[in-house]
């Protein structure tokens, strides 16, 4: 067990990609059983450039005063003095799962992508290893994602897509045990393995694949390369005979969805350009339509849908790109762009996001892996929301 020397005790003081400060007691609860998240009482926006998110309904956010913002001292070794930090002296984190809450220590499963360790980590700076999958991390892939069981409070499972020296697959595990196959024969090529995984509020589990480094591969319907799949906890389909529910994928970056389960993206890497798709609510199969493109590339990874907007982290870019949604789930303008140093801290590649909360992400960063790294990256980073509109703005 490798445990960090706790640096300032919770409630955290957070400077995060929503521009916003959080302070006071928060409850981060376990969504999934049902119970809630009380928000922080004080949201104190940061002292700043607050960039706008346009086009999309923009609530009702009480003014706060403006607080002036502390410098955070550099990192030393692997001591992060930034509080939104919560795990460092990682390696390549292209996975998390938010772990259940009991209320006041948020924590999660990072995975690293390259030696297929998976890590509990928590906001007390514990990090402790979960588990070790053996992986092939050759060209791009290893440990692409991770998810709990939907039914995780009963059965303490644990998803994982990796790469294996035949194959991409799905398995599963629990802590301390040897990983179980759930879905095999995922094509796997030189390049083209990432993978993505998403539990979904209805029991089954969402699979995004690459397409091997063949995009004809993802328009073959009995190939599981380039498609989004849905199985249940053995890996067969949820209805009917196809686990199929749509094509076209190149790389996926992250699936993300509301809490409810209505409304689901996905993020991918094509050779023209980056892309989100919204999941159709009668996915048959069929080839996905962009509801949003990137020709610049920006390298998108996870998401979170924040109800009024959707947030996509970037490798290439270093930043997280929020999307503004209109009242019936539309793109509703340009994206927002935090976490890069001016609106924002930054902490370099993000490699994974995933949420935790309403207002909470959680966030992987990647710069051992073709980035600038830090003494102590890699590192897990909490993040919290802004209103879409900004806050603190006239």
């Amino acid at each position: 067990m490798h445990t960090r020397p706790l640096r300032r005790s919770w409630p955290l003081a957070i400077a995060v990609s929503g521009v916003l400060v959080l302070s006071g007691c928060a409850d981060f609860a376990d969504e999934a059983a049902g119970e809630q998240w009380s928000a922080a009482p004080e949201l104190t926006p940061e002292q700043g450039p607050q960039p706008e998110l346009p086009e999309a309904a923009t609530p009702d956010v009480p003014s706060t005063p403006q607080q002036e913002q502390t410098e955070v001292p550099p990192p030393e070794g692997c001591t992060d003095y930034d509080e939104a930090v919560i795990a460092t002296c990682l390696d390549t984190v292209s996975a998390v799962a938010a772990m259940p809450s009991d209320g006041q220590v948020v924590s999660a499963l990072a995975g690293e992508r390259k030696s297929g360790r998976v890590l509990l980590v928590d906001s007390n700076g514990q990090e402790d290893e979960y588990a070790k999958l053996n992986v092939d991390a050759s060209g791009d892939g290893g440990l692409m994602g991770l998810a709990l069981s939907p039914t995780y409070a009963e059965d303490r499972l644990v998803y994982a897509y990796i790469t294996t020296g035949e194959d991409n697959r799905v398995v599963r595990f629990a802590q301390g045990q040897p990983p179980k196959p759930v879905l095999t024969g995922i094509p796997k090529g030189e390049d083209g393995n990432a993978g993505a995984l998403l539990a979904s509020p209805d029991g089954s589990l969402l699979v995004a694949t690459g397409n091997a480094g063949d995009p004809g591969q993802s328009r073959q319907p009995r190939s599981l390369a380039g498609k989004v799949l849905r199985i249940d906890g053995s890996g067969q389909p949820v209805d009917g005979d196809s686990r199929v529910v749509a094509s076209g994928m190149s790389q996926p970056g992250g699936l993300c969805q509301t809490a409810d389960g209505s409304r689901t993206w996905v993020t991918d890497r094509t050779a023209d350009e980056d892309a989100l798709y919204r999941l159709p609510d009668d996915a048959d199969g069929g080839e996905l339509t962009a509801v949003w493109t990137w020709p610049d590339k920006p390298g998108v990874t996870g998401c979170t849908d924040w109800s009024d907007s959707v947030a996509v982290g970037t490798e290439s870019d270093a930043n997280v790109q929020n999307l503004p949604l209109t009242q019936d789930g539309a793109v509703g303008g340009e994206p927002q762009v935090t976490m890069d140093g001016e609106n924002g801290p930054s902490y370099g590649r993000i490699g994974a996001l995933t949420q935790a909360s309403a207002d909470v992400a959680i966030a992987g960063t990647v710069n051992k892996d073709g980035g600038e790294p830090v003494s102590s990256d890699d590192r897990v980073v909490l993040i919290v929301r802004q209103p879409a509109g900004g806050s603190g703005r006239d």
